[in-house]
């Protein structure tokens, strides 16, 4: 896990910013007119192109060379090179800014246009070798009045040794310098300072790649150049420490075998019960390693063979300086729900270096072939380091193609539909974070509070893990942690069940889990404004549904649900969710299909199996008309069961009305559950 892998008119969406202060506007390029070559190192990609130009400044304020500015194909040519942009609109021309990026002074003219196409130059300075690194020129013109669309600029390439590269060209109707500024992220700055963690997880070797455990209780890492590890010392390893009562975190722990062996190994993800984790490459059981993504479980004898997680057309082949290569090495995250996965690595659609893409968990061991998340997040240069946070929506990600304060920096983005291609304009997460070296892998555990991330600056040895406190503006969406064991009704027994948690408005299950008394509780984190219904199953028993209402949530909260699941013996009587219908209806809400279709499982898996309906309601109204809703409510669940198979002879109905209520019918919340169908085993 190497922390570095690891003539056509080209438009771009309007780039328009205004001063405030000033009531100055500026406009950056957004479509190419023409030019006179562009450097191509690849034959897929887009890095050094003619389009690199367009927008702001990916670059600057920073400098240096940039795949994400154009280039001409010669470097040091003998020939003149141009360009000609154009802008959205036509503005009264007071100031011209070229970012020019890498080996500035070879910019010879620049010539400004009118919407008739009328040409006026407005720079003629000799190019000329300069002593800095890279600078933003800036262009007062003379002429007075001038509306302007275009903008061309000349350079001579042989009077400045080096590729000369231009980051961005931007006008402006005011004579306030137009400056390149980082977009950080909204809110006020980190006051505090970045923490080193310490010698208990920091060593004279490598610690990167920090992922902590929903719960904040684990950390685990990986560490290379350590005489500690499993290979050699030049391999990595996966290590963890755990935070002990006092909050102290404990001395650091080699996974050890078979999780980590002679060669590289590296922890990507863990699920959000922490009894799931995802590992680089491929294990074979002749202890050879290939690319790809593997994950194991935790038993009481502790984690399972790392297993096998396909993805498909991983290793797509792609052309290069006319070579055929294939994806060598990639970087992922897997949501903490298990069905999503952002992938850093280079492929055919990629923009320049390694782009972010999004997987799709399509089977128990399969996922779809990465789909590119667009031109707002990846860049010509290198988005790697992906993090799902735990609202299923905020990713951290590392970048050098934004502008920022160093050789790679730490970013924020925020997925805005269920397309998982359209997100926002990533945010730098500021200078307490990100400094002039190289900044990545950061990870948040369920809280939100603190981060963890890896970083060059050097305290303990090589690259070192630090943590800092979130700003609410930096911290993912609060989530809900519900917890708690499963329990047989009778005896309070722990019983090994399956869970799942489906939004109640749609019936999509948003994610599973397993509850094994073996290896502690069963652990849900779900994002907030939803309703969801909690399901628990194992043979032998009738499924168990709770509803959590975190639809009004807005903060973090914590919840203890312990389950209790019923034997499917005669006798038994069960209730169901009191949320089936909607107050005075007898019409079965859709959301409560699945809850009835655990009772057709149930009758299908036992043919013999007859059951007695019994409806419910509050004291509402009059007596006689509940005692009618109560019938019209059990019939309608016959009717849904009827029509799903079930066999009528095998139902029978009893309606009570208001007669037998099991909470007070004071206040709404409990008449509420009141509103009931309950079902009793008559036979089995």
């Amino acid at each position: 896990m190497n922390k570095t892998l690891l003539f056509n008119v080209f438009l771009l969406l309007s780039a328009v910013v205004t001063n405030k202060g000033h009531g100055q506007q500026i406009l950056w390029a957004n479509k190419v007119l023409g030019y006179s070559s562009e450097n191509r190192p690849a034959q897929y990609g887009h890095a050094f192109r003619a389009k690199q130009i367009l927008g702001i400044p990916n670059k600057l304020p920073d400098f240096g060379n940039s795949p994400c500015a154009w280039m001409p194909a010669d470097p040091d040519g003998r020939n003149e090179e141009w360009i000609k942009v154009g802008f959205e609109k036509t503005i009264s021309l007071k100031q011209v800014a070229i970012a020019e990026n890498f080996n500035p002074g070879a910019i010879a003219r620049v010539y400004a246009y009118d919407e008739s196409g009328k040409e006026f130059l407005i720079s003629d300075t000799p190019a000329a070798q300069l002593n800095v690194k890279g600078r933003m020129f800036r262009i007062f013109p003379k002429q007075q009045n001038i509306l302007v669309n275009a903008i061309k600029i000349v350079m001579q390439p042989s009077k400045v040794s080096g590729a000369n590269q231009i980051d961005a060209i931007g006008i402006s109707d005011d004579t306030a310098p137009i400056e390149a500024v980082i977009n950080i992220a909204k809110g006020p700055l980190l006051k505090t300072k970045r923490e080193n963690m310490g010698a208990a997880i920091n060593s004279q070797g490598q610690e990167v790649a920090p992922i902590i455990a929903p719960d904040g209780k684990t950390l685990y890492f990986t560490r290379g150049n350590f005489l500690g590890n499993v290979g050699t010392s030049e391999t990595q390893d996966i290590w963890y420490s755990k935070l002990n009562e006092k909050n102290v975190w404990g001395a650091a722990v080699n996974m050890g075998p078979p999780i980590n062996n002679a060669a590289d190994n590296a922890i990507t993800s863990i699920s959000a019960d922490g009894k799931t984790i995802y590992v680089i490459n491929v294990y074979r059981p002749d202890g050879s390693m290939e690319l790809g993504l593997s994950r194991c479980f935790q038993t009481k004898t502790g984690w399972t063979f790392p297993k096998e997680y396909k993805i498909n057309n991983l290793r797509e082949s792609i052309t290069g300086n006319n070579k055929i290569k294939q994806v060598e090495s990639m970087e992922t995250t897997v949501s903490p729900y298990g069905n999503v996965m952002i992938i850093s690595v280079e492929r055919s659609d990629t923009e320049g270096k390694k782009d972010l893409y999004v997987s799709f968990l399509q089977s128990s061991d399969s996922w779809s072939e990465p789909l590119h998340l667009g031109n707002v997040i990846n860049t010509a240069d290198y988005e790697g380091t992906p993090f799902l946070a735990l609202d299923n929506k905020t990713l951290y990600f590392s970048s050098h193609g934004h502008s920022g304060y160093g050789a790679g920096d730490l970013f924020l983005t925020r997925r805005l539909d269920d397309t998982w291609v359209n997100w926002s304009k990533p945010e730098n997460l500021g200078p307490v974070i990100n400094t002039s070296l190289w900044d990545a892998y950061f990870n948040v555990p369920a809280t939100g509070d603190y981060a963890y991330f890896s970083a060059s600056e050097k305290v303990s040895g090589q690259e070192d893990i630090f943590r800092v406190r979130l700003t609410p503006e930096t911290r993912p969406d609060p989530v809900a942690i519900i917890s708690g064991t499963i329990l047989e009704a009778e005896t309070n027994k722990a019983v090994r069940s399956d869970l799942i948690a489906q939004i109640k408005k749609n019936n999509d299950v948003f994610t599973k889990a397993t509850f094994d008394p073996e290896t502690g509780e069963y652990r849900l984190i779900l994002p907030l404004k939803e309703i969801y219904r909690i399901t628990a199953s194992e043979n032998g028993y009738f499924p168990f549904t709770e509803e959590i209402d975190l639809s009004k949530d807005t903060t973090l909260r914590n919840i203890r649900k312990d389950l209790y699941l019923q034997p499917i013996k005669a006798g038994q009587r069960i209730r169901l969710s009191s949320t089936m219908f909607a107050q005075s209806s007898a019409e079965v809400i859709r959301s409560s299909y699945p809850e009835l279709d655990r009772i057709v499982s149930a009758m299908t898996n036992y043919p013999a199996m007859e059951i007695l309906l019994e409806g419910h309601t509050d004291n509402q109204g009059e007596v006689q008309k509940n005692v009618k809703l109560a019938e019209d409510r059990v019939q309608q669940v016959k009717k849904y069961l009827l029509s799903k198979g079930v066999d009528g002879k095998r139902i029978q109905t009893k309606a009570w009305g208001p007669a037998k209520p099991i909470a007070s019918n004071l206040t709404e919340q409990t008449r509420q559950k009141n509103r009931r169908v309950e079902f009793t085993i008559l036979k089995i």
